[in-house]
């Protein structure tokens, strides 16, 4: 069972780490993924209204308002049990779901969104890019091919870059940052501090290039120039707290318990960062294309 690309998909895996009693998720059968990425951690608080119900190595978040909950993201496909439970825990019963948002649609984060779907009723948004991966179930992908499946779904609600999501009084904005894929999605929203101080929340997506062809890639023919277009919305975003679909990439250590996010990144500093790893790679294959 070959361990494919997707392992190069997180950015930084999380290091080794006490982690919750909660066992393993079971391994796919299709392709497989590093235990962190199915290794459950406990719910923690990030704002008043936010918290992160994912696991060690993929970040799922939950945002409760008076009028039901959000769910940012979903991780792998076996991890949707996972996160009704989390979500029964933090006091949220299926039906109180009424949004599902994501970043992009690869297996490792969109992989149980048609179960979470199936099991609320809840609205999925996306935008029109992304639509038709998540309606294919992640095949003929531009970079993996039908290496990475999930169950596939349809999205609910296509959204336009800058367009808004509300719920219970929390305004979600939609960014496109076409980087990583080029339905990449952002997500903004501000909630509150234990100091009753505004928190202005990015869920920034990926940035990274796994194996990519940056040369003459026939099926992205501009994946350069998307590129940059992601790097520059994500230093414009709003961005007092940054997290990303892989917690380890922005500072985040899920599993630790007593200090879950001890080395804070900016978003500035995450596009900047990235687009030193693009420029290098790019460079790299343009030396080899010679």
């Amino acid at each position: 069972m070959p361990t494919l690309r997707l392992l190069a998909l997180t950015c930084t895996l999380l290091p080794a780490l006490a982690i919750a009693a909660e066992p393993v998720l079971p391994q796919s059968k299709g392709y497989q993924t590093p235990d962190s990425w199915r290794q459950p951690v406990a719910p923690f608080r990030i704002a008043e209204h936010t918290w992160y119900i994912g696991t060690e190595g993929l970040s799922a978040l939950l945002v409760k308002t008076p009028d039901g909950a959000v769910l940012v993201d979903g991780g792998v496909q076996q991890a949707a049990d996972m996160l009704l439970r989390h979500m029964a825990e933090l006091g949220v019963a299926p039906d109180d779901l009424k949004l599902i948002l994501h970043s992009h649609a690869h297996g490792d984060h969109a992989g149980p969104l048609a179960a979470i779907r199936r099991a609320t009723g809840a609205t999925l948004v996306s935008n029109a890019e992304s639509a038709v991966l998540l309606a294919r179930g992640g095949s003929d992908d531009i970079h993996f091919g039908d290496e990475i499946v999930f169950p596939p779904t349809q999205a609910d609600r296509l959204l336009q870059d800058g367009e808004t999501v509300e719920l219970g009084g929390i305004v979600f904005t939609a960014h496109f940052t076409p980087a990583h894929t080029p339905g990449s999605m952002s997500w903004t929203w501000t909630d509150t501090t234990d100091a009753g101080k505004p928190l202005r929340i990015a869920y920034v997506d990926s940035l990274s290039t796994p194996g990519y062809e940056l040369i003459d890639n026939p099926r992205f023919p501009h994946i350069v120039e998307a590129y940059r277009r992601g790097f520059d919305a994500v230093r414009a975003l709003p961005c007092d707290l940054l997290i990303a679909p892989h917690p380890g990439s922005v500072g985040w250590a899920p599993a630790a318990t007593d200090a879950p996010h001890p080395e804070p990144m900016s978003c500035v500093e995450y596009a900047d960062s990235y687009e030193r790893a693009f420029d290098q790679e790019l460079a790299r294959q343009r030396q080899a294309a010679d």
